[in-house]
């Protein structure tokens, strides 16, 4: 596509995929849509802890990926006023004091791929980063990755939605499921459950869980890992706390009001899905949660619950992110991934740039999802 003046995209899903590559195109002067089955930012985008990083382990190109994520986060808080709810101020992480502890192994790792790392004794935890109560970490340390960070999501999507809005940038929310028409195997644009229909040239489905199920209904298969996501918030309190933790028991981020938002994969799989599709989680479940966040924290202070979400996780089958365009259907894009947050920015902006120019980004193309093709 090289005639971007007449270029129409029609992009589903309001959540952080969504938001950004709908502003991206319109940057480059596409007419795109922005389409949603609900309001904006109300699917994984809600309920996501949203941890900017690349710690641990993972594929090369995966990494290279997220570091451009961490990148392009730097590059906007330069240049915007988001300094309540876009934070990089580090990442501490630590594993059980038992034989599954990989830290000094982790720590190796990441040293040897040029990731920013050290490696911190409990003693020396609370000269480097606040809010930490040492004794929770186990005598192999914790690693603190001084490049790591958060963000609030909703509030990031609002911001990229007031410019894709100026921009010309049309959104239609609360329309139902959407369905990806085809003429002559070829995308020609999109069709609601409430009888709206889109016309677009080129089509995005950044529609989380559902993205797998869609790419079936045309043929194409996607590998699907998704299972449940629960996100607590407590209510405000006064704490030093600055950077995210990631513990065996629970993972912990500030909030842009003083709060706490916890996550863990153990209460995850205690959410109850039940037979109509709905989420369940039981109070022992939460308040096991903010008791285990409480034991990390300076002061082990006692943490009300403000709020919970649930809902479905998006993880595609082999963990790596699926971005661009279905083998054999031009015009149908997608992206899906458990890390909307990290790579929120940079998968918006380089699946735009292909749709726009055509030419494919070398940096997704590993990522693409011919590979389940097979």
């Amino acid at each position: 596509m090289t005639d971007k003046s007449a270029l129409k995209v029609a992009v589903i899903g309001g959540g952080i995929f969504g938001a950004s590559t709908a502003v991206h195109l319109a940057r480059l002067g596409a007419a795109t849509t922005i389409v949603t089955d609900g309001p904006v930012a109300s699917g994984a985008s809600s309920r996501s802890l949203a941890w900017l990083n690349s710690a641990r382990k993972r594929s090369a190109a995966y990494h290279r990926l997220r570091v451009q994520g961490l990148e392009r986060y730097r590059a906007f808080a330069a240049k915007h006023e988001c300094g309540a709810w876009l934070r990089l101020d580090g990442g501490l992480t630590w594993d059980a004091d038992d034989a599954s502890n990989q830290i000094q192994e982790i720590f190796r790792h990441e040293q040897s791929i040029g990731y920013q790392t050290r490696l911190l004794a409990p003693g020396d935890i609370a000269a480097v980063t606040p809010g930490v109560d040492s004794s929770a970490v186990p005598r192999q340390g914790a690693i603190f990755n001084a490049g790591e960070g958060w963000v609030d999501l909703p509030s990031l999507i609002d911001l990229l939605l007031q410019e894709f809005r100026e921009r010309g940038g049309r959104v239609l929310t609360d329309a139902g499921s959407a369905d990806v028409t085809l003429v002559n195997g070829r995308v020609s644009g999109v069709r609601t459950a409430s009888g709206q229909a889109v016309d677009a040239d080129a089509v995005v489905v950044a529609a989380g869980s559902a993205v797998p199920g869609m790419a079936a209904k045309v043929g194409r298969r996607i590998g699907d890992g998704t299972t449940r996501a629960l996100l607590v918030f407590s209510k405000p309190i006064a704490h030093p706390l600055r950077a995210v933790l990631n513990t065996p028991r629970v993972a912990i981020r500030p909030t842009p009001n003083g709060a706490f938002a916890l996550d863990s994969a153990w209460s995850e799989d205690e959410v109850i899905v039940r037979g109509d599709g709905t989420y369940e989680a039981k109070p022992s479940t939460i308040s096991g949660l903010l008791e285990e966040a409480s034991k990390v924290l300076e002061g082990n202070p006692t943490l009300a619950p403000e709020s919970h979400h649930m809902g479905p996780k998006p993880i595609p089958a082999d963990g790596e992110p699926v971005i661009g365009q279905l083998t054999g259907i031009p015009g149908y894009h997608v992206v899906f991934s458990h890390s909307g947050a990290t790579l929120g920015l940079i998968a918006g902006e380089l699946l735009a740039g292909e749709i726009v120019s055509g030419m494919p980004s070398p940096l997704l193309e590993p990522l693409r999802p011919a590979r389940f093709d097979s």
